[in-house]
């Protein structure tokens, strides 16, 4: 009678690991203060990266007399008459239209170009194989400052300097070796059973590649795509000499440059200047947030590839 109670009590009773086991996942979620040190450097470096934005912003709803009374301070009144007269000027409007399409045509060139070039180094053998990497890695310690007075010595001759194709070809050309290095280890990845199978059953390399292969190295091509459109996005030094140097009218202005020449055709309206460049960044942060989890899969990805 004692063993078959003792033995029912214990066929009742979980195991320890396993009644701890829910409490340990449901304690998951919450913040381990053991460590107060970490979330206080996470929280200064959060306040250095967010706080001017949030700034900039702000005094966007300050009139000037108020912002130069107490710069530090909170709007005192709101207004939004800043902002619509940004939204009201026909050449932000123009502006935006230069900046989306150049950074979608960087976009795109880089996504189609880049994913082809990893696909010959990641699924070929051939000879020079590791140099041609070598090569589109050593691209990366090429600054695009070092090589803006011949590139554009270059579009001036390929007729390309002035206008938005002056920015996509070079902007494409320089996003290109990170875009590689990160697609490379994506297309590695893929097992070549994979590709064997699909040889088997009458698919073509080319078929392979539009078929299979892009859709699994999708992650790759979203994490490479959003860096390369916020990159064009908030480029500043190429455009300046492409297009304010070779003559381009305001409306044909990027937003980085639009924002320099509101500065300095209305350097007297601090609120109105920083209520342009809070529009100016807002298209490029709402699309960063919406595709971070993105970027950190893809990065995750060609880090395990």
């Amino acid at each position: 009678m004692t063993a078959t109670t003792a033995t029912t009590a214990n066929a009742a009773t979980p195991p320890a690991s396993t009644a701890s086991a829910p409490r340990r996942r449901a304690g998951q979620g919450r913040i381990d203060w053991s460590q107060p040190v970490v979330y206080v450097v996470a929280l200064a470096v959060v306040a250095v990266a967010i706080g001017p934005v949030i700034y900039v912003f702000i005094s966007g709803f300050r009139t000037n007399p108020d912002f130069f009374t107490d710069p530090a301070g909170m709007p005192n009144p709101w207004t939004v008459e800043n902002y619509a007269r940004v939204l009201g000027d026909s050449s932000f409007w123009n502006q935006v239209l230069a900046s989306t399409v150049t950074a979608l045509g960087t976009t795109i060139g880089v996504m189609l170009l880049g994913v082809m070039a990893a696909f010959v180094i990641a699924r070929y053998e051939f000879r020079g194989r590791g140099l041609l990497y070598a090569l589109f890695t050593t691209g990366l310690l090429f600054p695009l400052t070092i090589s803006i007075l011949p590139l554009t010595v270059l579009l001036r001759q390929m007729g390309l300097f002035g206008n938005w194709w002056g920015l996509i070809v070079p902007q494409v050309a320089f996003a290109l070796p990170l875009t590689i290095i990160i697609l490379t280890p994506f297309l590695r990845a893929i097992p070549v059973e994979l590709e064997d199978a699909a040889l088997v059953d009458g698919t073509s390399r080319v078929g392979f590649f539009w078929r299979i292969l892009l859709p699994l190295s999708m992650p790759g091509l979203m994490t490479v795509g959003v860096l390369a459109f916020v990159g064009s996005w908030n480029a500043y030094l190429l455009p300046l000499f492409v297009l304010q140097a070779g003559g381009a009218g305001i409306d044909n202005y990027t937003l980085p440059l639009g924002v320099q020449f509101y500065s300095t055709a209305y350097g007297q309206d601090t609120t109105g200047v920083l209520a342009y460049t809070a529009l100016a960044m807002l298209p490029a942060i709402l699309f960063f947030t919406v595709a971070e989890k993105r970027i950190v899969g893809g990065l995750q990805g060609a880090v395990k590839g």
